[in-house]
């Protein structure tokens, strides 16, 4: 799955940091854990647990809105129509994204207020 934002993943393992980077940057969530524990290892510890501490706090927990399903709401392209059935199905589609898209932007403006 890919994230639109480093967000908390919720099927992360330790307050869900490292997976919530690793679905915001398309990466394998496994792979990027044993980075992250990596870095604090290295680091010494203290501010490796310090920084991951922090950034559980300040990100944000994962939304349904939060998440990417492979197709671009905006981009919208219509097919050669050779009848009204084909039309009709495409104006659907589009409705259906543009219902999306508005729905997307009042959760974000509710959150913003």
């Amino acid at each position: 799955m890919r994230t639109r934002r480093w967000t908390r993943s919720p099927r992360g393992t330790i307050f869900g940091v490292a997976t919530g980077l690793a679905e915001w940057k398309d990466l394998d969530p496994r792979m990027t854990r044993i980075i992250v524990f990596l870095i604090v290892l290295l680091t010494g510890l203290f501010p490796g647990i310090v920084i991951y501490l922090l950034l559980a706090i300040i990100l944000p927990q994962q939304t349904a809105g939060d998440e990417v399903d492979g197709e671009d709401p905006i981009d919208v392209s219509f097919e050669e129509a050779d009848d009204e059935e084909s039309l009709r199905r495409e104006y659907e589609d589009l409705r259906r994204r543009m219902k999306d898209v508005e729905e997307r932007l009042n959760r974000k403006e509710r959150r913003g207020s």
